[in-house]
């Protein structure tokens, strides 16, 4: 097969290493791709949110299956632009899609199937929102209805923060993402992810994670896209996974279904669960970032069959075969980030890493530049290690992160906490 992943960030290097081990890949092309990726694919220079362009390469490429790696061309209707032109696609369609491209469209359907989510309310007029704020008081959750980058998120812990959250969003700071904001209740518990692949019919749990989304050690200041992950989650076990399968999961992929735009990809539920009780925080219509890193190296080859059969509707004949192991990912990001940060400065020592199926440094945000790797964003390298428990899996990790020379670079050093102590 000719395989072209769509996207050029930690996620789909760990795609691509994942495909690339399948021998059902013949040739592997990502694009945009980033310098990681160089190394084990061909990278083409494509707009990604352009269908019409995306499947003119495909046809020129003689591409027999496209895997699209972010929301934002998914959202866009890329997946849908590629059917039309006979492709096969794994990711959802365009209106699939709004279960992570608009958060009122999400709360509206977990209203219709049941599905326990928090309390919540939409707006378009500001002042509208302040007044539910200083009614409901706090701690409150503002979010942006459309794509933010993972950003568009605030946990306010006091009313000032939520009253602030919103003048930030109705202020543009999130772009059109921030035209409409839903606001909802605080749900407290323990945070997992929860991943399963649907081909409109049968849905298959794929894996579970835990991710950290703040800056800062033991989970303080502002939210990331993501500074690490781990798989499996503790707090999901088989009870909870079971609960949110029946309870939430499954209706979801019914009511999409029943109004006529079945869900066809990876479904990412953000779980919150207390008391063994799961609640849906948010949909993803991808995989997370980094979460998908931990989860390509405990599946390896078997990605490519299991996406392949999403998109081929054979899911029912299909089984995730799981290695009695664990896997971390840390984030090593640009200083300043998730503010300001600078570009271009140099990374070495990547050459000397190990690269086997249990340690991968993973690019996210580089570049190369007069033959050497450069930071060219704010999450730059994921270092992946796998083992035999958590903290094997994490020690791998960190020796990978202690290898690389690169002195603009950060990452926390707590990866993995609520599972390990501190």
């Amino acid at each position: 097969m000719n395989i072209l992943i769509l996207g050029g960030g930690g996620r789909e290097h760990a795609l691509a290493w994942a495909v690339a081990q399948n021998p059902k890949c013949d040739r592997l092309i990502v694009a945009p791709g980033n310098a990681g990726i160089a190394e084990i694919a061909d990278c083409a220079r494509l707009d990604i949110n352009d269908g019409g362009a995306v499947a003119e390469f495909a046809g020129e490429n003689g591409i027999d299956f496209v895997i699209v790696g972010p929301e934002a061309p998914l959202a866009a209707g890329v997946s849908d632009r590629l059917r039309e032109a006979g492709f096969l696609v794994f990711g959802p369609s365009r209106a699939a899609a709004a279960l992570e491209a608009s958060k009122a469209f999400t709360k509206e359907i977990c209203d219709a199937c049941g599905a326990p989510t928090a309390a919540w309310a939409r707006f378009t007029d500001p002042e509208a929102a302040r007044a539910h704020i200083r009614a409901e008081g706090a701690p409150i959750v503002v979010k942006a209805d459309g794509l933010a980058a993972g950003k568009g998120v605030i946990v306010a812990e006091t009313t000032e923060e939520a009253l602030a959250a919103i003048d930030e969003m109705f202020g543009g700071a999130f772009g059109d993402a921030g035209a409409e904001v839903v606001i909802e209740e605080f749900m407290g518990g323990e945070e997992a992810s929860f991943f399963v692949l649907s081909d409109g019919d049968t849905v298959l749990p794929l894996g579970t994670a835990q991710d950290h989304k703040r800056i800062g050690e033991g989970d303080t200041g502002p939210n990331t896209g993501g500074m690490g992950a781990y798989s499996p989650a503790p707090v999901m076990t088989d009870a909870v996974t079971a609960r949110a399968l029946d309870e939430i999961v499954r209706p979801t992929i019914d009511e999409m279904k029943r109004r006529g735009t079945p869900f066809q990809g990876v479904l990412f539920a953000g779980l919150m669960i207390e008391n063994g009780a799961p609640r849906l925080l948010e949909y993803n219509v991808r995989f997370g970032d980094p979460e998908c890193q931990a989860l390509m190296m405990r599946l390896g080859a078997q990605a490519l069959d299991l996406m392949q059969a999403a998109a081929e509707g054979r899911l029912s004949e299909m089984q995730v075969n799981w290695a009695d192991d664990h896997a971390m990912c840390v984030v090593m990001a640009a200083k300043g980030y998730p503010g300001g940060y600078a570009k271009g400065t140099g990374i070495g020592g990547l050459d000397a890493l190990p690269e086997d199926s249990h340690r991968m440094m993973f690019h996210a945000g580089t570049a190369e530049e007069g033959g050497r790797v450069v930071a060219a964003g704010g999450r730059v390298l994921g270092a992946t290690g796998r083992g035999a428990s958590l903290r094997a899996a994490r020690d791998a990790a960190y020796a990978l992160v202690d290898a690389v020379d690169w002195p603009d670079g950060v990452c926390r050093r707590d990866i993995g906490w609520r599972a390990l102590g501190k």
